[in-house]
């Protein structure tokens, strides 16, 4: 068990069992406070800023079917603005150069399995885009994330879940201001898991990978497994939805500040319940309740996170350490929010090759 520093400084690390902190900076190490609003902000300037006039359905590359993943109507449906409308951002929001696609009014959830040609490790990897619960940033953290994986000989199952633009923020948010995303989660799992002799996958091997809300919701997938919060529907629903491993990118809504401050939006509030001497900052949001069940766990962030701010990593993987999980995370001092799988000038950017090592060392995928 210890600290290792990535400036030269080195503290005992066992990473197959103990928790794994690495700091990617010379820097001071400082923990800013984020103001939440820019949360909003940020992704009104995605789904509405300098955004091309084209919207239709997303659909995905050729050979690729998204198929539905309830065989009829959804659990806790909610209304949308409109039909579900794929649009690309203008020059105003571009990514390593290149614009992004968000998804909107997504009211029937579908999944799209990306299997691997030729090797075949029978890991599999579910996906959640990010969007603040409002969009889906369905390329930059959805299908670039599959052209990274199946290579490597991992199947990559793209979740497009419930997500909606009416009313009050949050609209459609966080467990459990809005259940419609986790129930989506936990089915698709559970599909993954049901189908897994078919699609060529070890059941034993089932990961799950979100950015910012999709990274909240890894970590309600990783603590709410053991009861699904809908009535089963089919045989896929008897299967575990635990995930065997989880990664975390840019995540939000993990610490206790964090929490109160969704509870705060929208028209129905909520009451956060934590103990007098609880920290803010560092504690974590008590509707992640971690235990020693909660799988191995890699997070990463930029301490200049200005949407989604440094602490909910911090708080989840102080929790992670505490409960005995084998948790990993890495920290750089610059890269912001939103780069997803995009090179850019900030190191914080070759995360990918960091979690194709720490799926070795878990024993996922083999070298």
């Amino acid at each position: 068990m210890g600290l290792h520093m990535h400036d030269g400084r080195t503290l005992g690390v066992d990473r197959l069992s103990s928790p794994v902190v690495q700091k990617h900076d010379d820097a001071c190490f400082a923990v800013r406070i984020v103001i939440k609003p820019l949360l909003f902000a940020f992704y009104v300037v995605f789904a509405f800023g300098g955004l091309s006039s084209q919207q239709t359905a997303w659909q995905p590359s050729p050979g690729h079917t998204q198929v539905p993943i309830w065989p009829g109507t959804v659990p806790d449906a909610q209304p949308v603005a409109g039909p579900e409308a794929a649009r690309t951002t203008g020059k105003e929001w571009l990514v390593a150069g290149r614009p992004a696609v968000g998804v909107r009014n997504v009211s029937q959830p579908t999944m799209t399995v990306y299997s691997p040609q030729g090797k075949n490790t029978g890991a599999a990897v579910v996906v959640f885009p990010g969007g603040g619960y409002q969009d889906l940033a369905i390329d930059l953290e959805g299908t670039e994330v599959c052209d990274w994986l199946t290579p490597k000989g991992i199947t990559c199952v793209l979740l497009k879940y419930r997500v909606k633009d009416v009313g009050a923020y949050p609209k459609s948010g966080p467990y459990p201001e809005s259940p419609m995303a986790l129930e989506d989660a936990q089915r698709a799992v559970g599909l993954v898991r049901f189908h897994a002799a078919e699609w060529h996958i070890d059941p034993h091997k089932i990961g799950v990978l979100g950015f910012s809300s999709g990274g909240h919701l890894v970590a309600a997938m990783s603590t709410h497994f053991a009861k699904r919060l809908y009535p089963a529907v089919d045989a896929a629903d008897k299967e575990s939805c635990r995930p065997d491993f989880a990664v975390a990118i840019y995540p939000g809504h993990l610490s206790l500040s964090a929490a109160e401050w969704d509870a705060k939006q929208g028209t129905r509030k909520f009451v956060i319940h934590y103990p007098a001497t609880a920290d803010k900052d560092l504690g974590l949001n008590p509707d992640i309740p971690v235990t020693h069940q909660t799988p191995p766990t890699f997070l990463l962030q930029a301490e200049d996170d200005h949407v989604d701010n440094v602490n909910d990593s911090l708080a989840y993987y102080i929790a992670l350490k505490n409960a005995g999980v084998a948790v990993e995370m890495h920290l750089y001092a610059q890269g912001g929010h939103a780069f997803g799988l995009r090179r850019t000038k900030f190191p914080i950017t070759g995360w990918p090759q960091l979690v194709e090592t720490w799926l070795v060392t878990i024993g996922m995928i083999s070298e």
